[in-house]
């Protein structure tokens, strides 16, 4: 090990009621490791108001631990998708109105997609089928109490807006059931984005195998340049 400190992951900054935004999270961790693409896998709920350990690794990586149990793992990698072409404004903004008139049902107070959140408080990744593609999009900007010293959205909150798209792609164009968890998360930030700045997220089902559902994750600026790119594993819960 080399670097380490202690951090807590505030109460607002939820995914599940008491557990940590993967994104987030995963956001944290990347920041970390000495890469431009990382993969960050989780092993377990990581808990808000709850101090954990963040270390980095001999690897470039970096792991988040409690006790002796690993919560989740970094490590450098490379990105294995391409995205397709962004939606446009219009259609990202439709989408994301059809999501909110008819949400899917189990849907919690996310930082990521929570309904209630505003722009200064949440993400607002309220993804919804976008009419002749095979994917789900929304049109949404951060507020500005969401950036940083600079202006601009922090690392991990591009990581966050990374996150829910994927959940909201298994959901509604594929199996995926309700209650599935991020199991791991691959991105590459291409770019910063500012507070304030009009952004398309939009998600893709790439494959299924019983529990496990693959997706692909872009951010894009609303002109269709793109900001950042993922791909995701989510798992079911058992049945």
């Amino acid at each position: 090990m080399t670097a380490m400190e202690t951090i807590t992951v505030p109460a607002h900054l939820q995914g599940y009621p008491g557990v940590a935004f993967g994104g987030y999270v995963a956001g944290v961790l990347a920041g970390r490791a000495a890469a431009k693409t990382v993969r960050v896998d989780f092993r377990r709920p990581v808990p808000t108001d709850v101090p954990v350990r963040l270390a980095e690794t001999t690897d470039g990586g970096a792991e988040l631990t409690s006790g002796e149990v690993v919560l989740a793992l970094a490590v450098p990698a490379e990105q294995s998708v391409e995205a397709p072409g962004a939606p446009s404004w219009a259609e990202a903004s439709a989408a994301g109105d059809a999501y909110r008139a008819a949400p899917p049902s189990g849907s919690v107070d996310c930082f990521g997609c929570g309904l209630e959140r505003t722009p200064d408080t949440g993400l607002r990744q309220h993804c919804g089928r976008v009419p002749g593609r095979d994917l789900v999009a929304t049109a949404w900007t951060p507020g500005t109490q969401l950036a940083d010293a600079d202006g601009l959205l922090p690392p991990s909150l591009m990581w966050g807006a990374l996150d829910c798209p994927g959940n909201a792609a298994g959901r509604l164009l594929g199996t995926q059931r309700p209650g599935a968890v991020t199991a791991s998360l691959t991105a590459t930030l291409l770019r910063p984005v500012k507070a304030g700045e009009q952004l398309i997220s939009y998600a893709w089902l790439r494959s299924e195998e019983g529990r496990k559902h693959h997706m692909g994750v872009a951010l894009a600026s609303a002109s269709g340049d793109l900001c950042a790119v993922a791909t995701s594993l989510w798992i079911d819960p058992r049945a």
